[in-house]
């Protein structure tokens, strides 16, 4: 065995724990599916309005975007573990409530804190992979899978949205709660308690937290209600949430001991990883979220026949950890992350002449090579959004990484909607058809901005330094070849 192979094998217990830590992200991937597929039954049985359907979504996006940084921090402050475990609970119990509620506003509560859970359980098991696997090969193949896994979540849970709902939209709110039980067993057994105690938090920036999850709330919930929305409205809410956004940067300048320690955002890599990410999210979900409408809207095909259609795109949890570690260790993250993302916008491209009455074949292209776009991109983005950072911030790194996710996914999705209403003249199929080629433009815009910003890491051999608490700590720049 070569010492590289050697470096990146897994022991039995790690492979116990990393399987636990996936099986928690599968979780969050394929929850949200499930309900996407589920949305018009759940109207139907409970006769919710419009404005209601939508707030059962909203609410989500709201409890995930707005306490993710809190939850990336609080993992690092309160333990990794036991942040892990008492989130998952919550999850659980409160996913559980959603499959028993009979008035649209329990059904929305039980969205909400079923956010707010992931929000605070998704950091906590990344930053649990990335101080539990030694940085480089052994780290870079943890979290490989672990991305692959994510993506086959969200991909798989399309299909079972639409099987489970069939038989009763309530079992998409229940068969999480056996996974999550599940789950929830084996990290106790699998996932090892911390070697030192954890931080006790004696200071807690409590001005800190209020300020930056009232500002990502209302980010959130004004991209995430703007094809709602008055203009007025819309800009009110987003002059708000960036108006407390300022108040938390001068806060975090004077404590002393700051929520998010404004330093790290003096790397390099990290920065662009976020950007990256959120333009990335941004095309992928837009895109996804058209391509449904069409499908659902003009061609008239069922959730069922939707949701195989779009299966293809699930090649990615095969790709991920099967074929990308094979090319960060030849090519380096960012050469990867950016041939990728230039995948992204030729997948979009080809989706832009979509025509009435395209067969199937004609649109595999597409949904394949998006796949395939997915698998190099988003493993990879991860691996550099947390590397060089020390690990009592690995924690914060993933909820930064993770916010941008959510507020790319939102931008994208009210980016697409405005654009596809403004350009719809009527309820033909020809305006239907001219609205979708014109919202197109933007996951395409979005990919081609992200392969600029991406590009700029692709750089000769050089070291980089990362900003720490205890002083600036050298690291391997993220566009290295690994095997180098």
């Amino acid at each position: 065995m070569s010492p590289q192979k050697a470096a990146s094998a897994l022991s039995a217990r790690d492979w116990g724990a990393l399987l636990v830590l996936c099986g928690a992200i599968f979780l969050e991937g394929i929850d949200v599916a499930m309900l996407n597929v589920a949305l018009p039954s759940v109207r139907a049985d409970l006769g919710l309005s419009t404005g209601s359907l939508q707030w059962v979504m909203s609410a989500y996006v709201l409890g995930y975007g707005g306490f993710m940084l809190v939850g990336g921090r609080a993992a690092d402050l309160f333990g990794r573990r036991r942040t892990f475990v008492f989130w998952l609970s919550v999850f659980l119990a409160f996913s559980g409530l959603g499959g028993f509620a009979t008035e649209g506003w329990m059904l929305i509560v039980a969205r909400f804190v079923t956010g707010v859970a992931a929000a605070f359980m998704t950091p906590a098991g990344l930053s649990l992979i990335t101080t539990s696997f030694e940085e480089g090969p052994q780290r870079n193949k943890a979290l490989l899978f672990y991305s692959g896994t994510a993506a086959g979540g969200f991909s798989i849970g399309l299909v079972v949205g639409g099987l489970l709902t069939s038989v009763d939209w309530r079992w998409v709110f229940f068969a999480p709660v056996v996974l999550s039980a599940l789950i929830l067993v084996t990290a106790l057994a699998f996932v090892p308690k911390p070697s030192r105690p954890d931080r006790t938090c004696q200071n807690i920036d409590l001005a800190g937290g209020l300020t930056i999850t009232t500002a990502a709330v209302l980010l959130v919930l004004g991209v995430e209600r703007a094809r709602h929305t008055s203009p007025v409205q819309t800009l009110g809410t987003l002059g708000a949430g960036l108006a407390f956004l300022a108040a938390f940067i001068a806060i975090e300048r004077r404590s002393a001991s700051p929520l998010v320690r404004l330093g790290i955002f003096r790397s390099g890599a990290l920065v662009r990883a976020n950007l990256v990410g959120l333009l990335f999210a941004a095309g992928f979900f837009g895109f996804q979220f058209l391509v449904v409408l069409y499908l659902q809207e003009l061609r008239d095909w069922s959730t069922l026949q939707t949701s195989f259609a779009m299966i293809v795109i699930g090649i990615d949890a095969i790709l991920s950890p099967l074929l990308t570690p094979k090319l960060v260790n030849r090519f380096g993250n960012a050469r990867v992350i950016f041939v990728g993302l230039l995948l992204a916008s030729l997948s979009y491209a080809l989706f832009l002449p979509v025509g009435a009455d395209w067969t199937y074949p004609a649109m595999f292209p597409s949904l394949i090579i998006l796949g395939i776009a997915f698998s190099l991109a988003y493993g990879p983005l991860t691996i550099i959004a947390t590397e060089g950072v020390q690990d009592e911030e690995q924690g914060l790194a993933g909820g930064l990484l993770y916010a941008s996710f959510q507020f790319g996914a939102a931008i994208g999705l009210s980016a697409v909607t405005a654009v596809n209403v403004s350009a719809t003249t009527s309820a033909s199929p020809a305006a239907l058809l001219d609205g979708y080629r014109a919202a197109l433009w933007v996951p395409l815009t979005a990919a081609l901005l992200a392969a600029l910003i991406s590009a700029f890491g692709l750089r000769t051999r050089t070291t980089a330094t990362v900003a720490a608490p205890g002083g600036p700590v050298e690291a391997n720049a993220d566009e290295l070849p690994a095997s180098h």
